[in-house]
């Protein structure tokens, strides 16, 4: 099974490069590692993302984009790949390791893009992978060699050949200006412009906008006026200092185009890392929407689907320029503060029904709450912005980055209180998560001075997490009670007491009573469904799905187990997902169903391969699991085992997860009356999107329309147009429009 990747959609066309391409394609077949080079804006990004997509099918584990640019800390470099990859490792074990790791059986391609400014970091993350994993091969882009032994650096020219230059500028032109034609009469002039401007891509595509308004014999006067004005300033360094002359010359230009208002946007916009939506701009920098179009028309900022991003070497700039304005500390207080509000307002919503939504709109902003938390850790609000981002951390599969940023905040002394005594419940829950049970119950002891009733309950659940582990289920079921008495009497009476109950369970689940378990559980289903929370839930339905094996019904325990595992899967919940998997797998060989525990149990490794840790390290589990496989074995003999296991471990993840919640086909997917064969080869959710298509839907239309997000509906088309060898979305609705008609 080939697994294609997480390679981002193109938004435009891409022009020429084919010797280049041809080069670096063969180039990879030779070196584990090559590194693109060359000046900001030659084009290293677009040229490597398409080789990435030329080359993807000789790789059976998928191609893999990282995009570094938002990324300030080189200790999250091996975070940043391991969450482009899929790995969930939550463990204390260092990411570099656990990422070689998984990564030693698999044949891919890493694509690392914008390496310079953590130039370092990643040569040594590049290298350790290298030599672990044969089968991996990196594809990366830096303005300087990352220097690891046997790296091939590739420069990148400027567009030499008049022709692909010229054709560049005649495509965004006409892109910009509908009425915009290469004619005889404008050819000499546009390669002039083109020749004046280096070949430089970007610069290219800037003057290129510039079509809307201007014929192009002026633009190339204006041009040279700039470029003249522009050799008074070099002497001085001024803004971008270091990149190319005409890239500069291009870029400050079309700065000098922009009224005032568009340029303070500009530089206002610039503290963002990654993307960002019109409310950030509207509070952080008092952006106009107007404005904002502005820019978007002179392509300073690109758009898509709501969402606004600066190329890094326009954010560059426009940082240059708002530390010309003297309002950079401002802005990137205003900027911090609007996250801290964001992550106040995700905390208090988080116990309700769009958990989803939540999980999805935080994870789209995962770089600039990064950058909210890099700009001041010292102070009360850092202090809080980590912990408010508590689910974050925990519900949605960051519990190594939390550990990091509440570590940091919490090595500064700070006022006693809640606040600090909620910082302290936060890091040591996470540290339970990671298993370090010592950590944990350190900050236990820190925080019981300055908790409230609310910490209080906090803490007495962590302590019956903390029990658990030890394994003692009497001292977890004594504090687990403890914990909701507090959350019910002026505590936490929503996910506080939830998990409080929870952890009854859990208890009661290792004291082997089932009968007060499934007692506790109805309980905690009441108080869900009061609040239409379903993380919880998936994990109370988990636990019911265990009780009912203990109580040797096996087809309840289905019926549980898939209910965890369908909003499991919404939230990206990879060891809970492994979690509900096992269980089927469970249930289905107590049924007597032993093909189909044996191509469970290979859907389950995948996944746990993902978090790191089969089972968690729980020696309960772990024995769990192998008795299901000695079960399973000895009705269907070695060799059928084998068959249906290795059936499982080669199935699409998602194509997997359909299998254990029997929905390999699924109504909306396709007609009922065309069947999953006529489909083939896309998975179920792959399917569901061909439709949307069809329908004419956009990317972002269609992420909204099945919950998901926008990334995430761009990678679905993606596979699909290399599934079916297509190369445009109407080859797509024409394909499914003829099977919703069969």
């Amino acid at each position: 099974m080939i697994r294609t990747g997480n390679l981002p959609a193109e938004l435009s066309s891409f022009v020429d490069r084919e010797s280049e391409r041809a080069a670096l394609k063969r180039l990879l077949t030779a070196s584990r590692l090559v590194t693109v080079t060359g000046v900001g804006g030659v084009g290293k990004t677009r040229t490597v993302l398409r080789v990435a997509a030329e080359v993807q099918r000789a790789f059976a584990d998928g191609v893999w984009f990282v995009d570094l640019s938002p990324l300030a800390r080189a200790d999250l470099v091996a975070e940043a790949v391991a969450q482009a990859v899929g790995l969930r490792d939550p463990s204390t074990r260092p990411q570099a390791e656990t990422l070689a790791e998984y990564l030693e059986p698999r044949r891919l391609l890493l694509v690392l893009d914008n390496c310079e400014h953590l130039a370092e970091s990643c040569a040594q993350l590049v290298d350790s992978l290298l030599r672990a994993a044969p089968g991996v091969r990196v594809l990366a882009t830096s303005r300087q060699p990352l220097v690891v032994q046997g790296e091939h650096v590739f420069p990148l020219l400027p567009l030499s050949a008049s022709d692909a230059a010229v054709s560049l500028f005649a495509e965004r032109a006409r892109a910009a200006s509908p009425t915009f034609a290469l004619t005889d009469d404008n050819r000499d002039e546009v390669a002039r412009l083109c020749r004046d401007l280096d070949g430089i891509p970007l610069a290219i595509e800037l003057a290129a906008v510039r079509t809307r308004a201007l014929p192009v014999r002026q633009i190339a006067e204006l041009l040279q006026g700039r470029r003249a004005d522009r050799f008074a300033l070099l002497s001085g360094g001024g803004v971008m200092a270091g990149r190319h002359e005409s890239l500069r010359t291009a870029i400050d230009w079309s700065h000098g185009l922009c009224t005032r208002a568009e340029s303070l946007l500009w530089a206002r916009v610039s503290v963002f890392a990654g993307d960002f939506d019109l409310d950030a701009v509207r509070e952080v920098c008092d952006g106009d929407v107007d404005v904002l179009a502005g820019l978007v028309d002179k392509s300073i900022l690109l758009g898509d689907g709501g969402r606004y991003r600066l190329l890094d070497t326009i954010r560059q700039y426009g940082l240059e320029l708002l530390r010309e304005t003297g309002e950079e500390e401002l802005l990137r207080r205003r900027h911090r503060d609007f996250y801290l509000r964001l992550a106040r307002r995700f905390d208090a919503d988080w116990c309700g029904p769009d958990q989803v939504a939540w999980y999805q709109r935080l994870s789209r902003e995962h770089s600039n709450l990064r950058a909210a938390l890099d700009f001041d850790l010292t102070d009360e609000t850092g202090l809080e912005l980590a912990g408010a981002l508590l689910y974050f951390w925990i519900a949605c599969g960051h519990p190594r980055e939390g550990r990091l940023y509440l570590d940091r905040a919490l090595a500064v002394k700070h006022p006693p209180g809640p606040m600090l005594a909620r910082a302290l419940f936060v890091s040591g829950w996470v540290a339970a998560m990671q298993g370090d049970m010592a950590a944990a119950e350190a900050r236990i002891v820190q925080g019981r001075p300055y908790a409230d009733t609310v910490v209080s309950g906090w803490l007495a659940y962590l302590a019956s997490v903390c029990a658990v582990f030890q394994g003692d289920p009497t001292e977890a079921l004594a504090k687990a009670e403890e914990a909701a008495r507090l959350h019910r009497n002026g505590g936490d009476p929503g996910t506080g007491l939830l998990v409080a109950l929870s952890a009854q369970c859990i208890a009661l689940a290792f004291a082997g009573e089932f009968e007060r378990e499934i007692a506790v559980i109805e309980q905690t289903w009441v108080l869900c469904d009061e609040y239409r929370e379903s993380w919880m839930r998936s994990y109370i339905d988990y636990m019911r799905a265990l009780a009912e094996m203990g109580r040797g019904n096996p087809d309840a325990a289905v019926s549980y187990g898939r209910d965890a595992l369908r909003f499991k899967r919404q939230l990206g919940d990879s060891s809970g997902s492994a979690m509900a998997v096992d269980v089927l797998a469970t249930a289905a060989a107590t049924l007597g169903e032993a093909t189909s525990a044996a191509r469970l149990l290979g859907v389950a490794h995948q996944i746990w391969a993902t978090v790191g840790k089969p089972q968690l390290g729980s020696p309960d589990l772990v024995a769990a699991r192998a008795a299901v496989e000695k079960q399973a074995r000895e009705k269907a003999g070695d060799a059928g085992f084998d068959a249906a296991y290795a059936d499982g471990l080669g199935l699409e993840l998602e194509a997997g997860i359909d299998y254990a919640l029997d929905e390999t086909t699924r109504a909306g997917a396709a007609p009922s009356n065309s069947g999953a064969a006529g489909w083939a080869p896309l998975t179920r959710r792959e399917r569901e999107v061909a439709v949307l298509v069809a329908e004419g839907l956009t990317n972002q239309q269609i992420a909204d329309r099945l919950v998901i997000g926008r990334r995430t509906a761009n990678t679905h088309v993606e596979h699909i147009l290399t599934k079916l060898d297509y190369t445009s979305r109407a080859q797509i609705a024409a394909w499914a429009a003829a099977r919703i008609a069969s």
